[in-house]
């Protein structure tokens, strides 16, 4: 069985993570790591990584769509409780950008860049990686990754342009695919376009994936990632669960 990590997923939404645990380690997943979005995600995440020690990885963050009717009092609050447990974690994220016409209207760039220079701030004092959300917001993402100095970045769940990709590749960053990949024709050319040595796999369970069959993803979906990464490669599946394991573990520091 391969062996293989899910670098993105959202565990404390899952309704049964006892289960969904189970069925990840069953699928081969030796670590999973959970991404915050809020303060009380962050606090949730922290929480499952002390109950599943050395299979759930935290990951705390910021996420553009968290950002509607905060005051700056309630963002610097949760500022704080990132830079307060960041030595827990793993990484910073979910944080980043995303220029949805919906999520612009309640939080505006200029608001959602001044929160997300903020937690690149922090993984830069800390010399964490970041997990970045950068819907169609690809190019003004990079920039700000790059402009802040953070050594470590995952793109994850990438679809945008190509020019955007080569950028992201040239500054040693990377991206990671999704069971999306399966149907999307965007994200599958951006998994084409990335070399091996700069793909992870991720789940972003439990979002819903597929077109005529839909379904509620799990970590152990992850297994659809790495399908993916080898049907468009044209590798066997060991040697992609081999070097994207062999990424994760180095991006993210895993003790795994």
């Amino acid at each position: 069985m391969n062996k293989l990590i899910d670098t993105h997923a959202h565990l404390d939404e899952i309704d049964d993570i006892e289960e969904a645990v189970r069925q990840a380690e069953q699928a081969g997943v030796i670590a999973v790591i959970a991404v915050g979005q809020d303060y009380g995600s962050n606090r949730k995440v922290l929480e499952l990584a002390e109950k599943y020690r050395a299979f759930v990885y935290p990951a705390l963050g910021f996420h553009p769509w968290s950002l509607d009717g905060l005051s700056a009092a309630q963002i610097d609050d949760n500022l704080r409780f990132i830079e307060d447990n960041v030595g827990k974690a793993v990484a910073v994220g979910e944080v980043g950008l995303d220029y949805h016409k919906r999520v612009k209207a309640a939080a505006d760039k200029e608001r959602q860049k001044e929160v997300f220079r903020a937690t690149l701030a922090l993984a830069g004092k800390y010399g964490k990686p970041v997990s970045v959300h950068s819907r169609y917001s690809w190019k003004d993402s990079f920039d700000l990754v790059r402009d802040s100095g953070v050594e470590k970045a995952v793109f994850h769940w990438y679809t945008g342009f190509s020019s955007v990709l080569r950028e992201i590749i040239a500054g040693g960053y990377c991206i990671s695919a999704t069971p999306a990949g399966e149907y999307h024709e965007e994200h599958r050319r951006a998994v084409r376009e990335t070399p091996l040595e700069r793909l992870l796999l991720e789940t972003d369970s439990p979002v819903t994936y597929g077109r005529e069959t839909r379904y509620e993803s799990r970590p152990a979906d992850i297994v659809r990632s790495l399908g993916v990464v080898a049907q468009l490669k044209g590798l066997d599946e060991e040697a992609v669960a081999a070097q994207t394991t062999r990424n994760a573990i180095e991006v993210f520091g895993l003790p795994v």
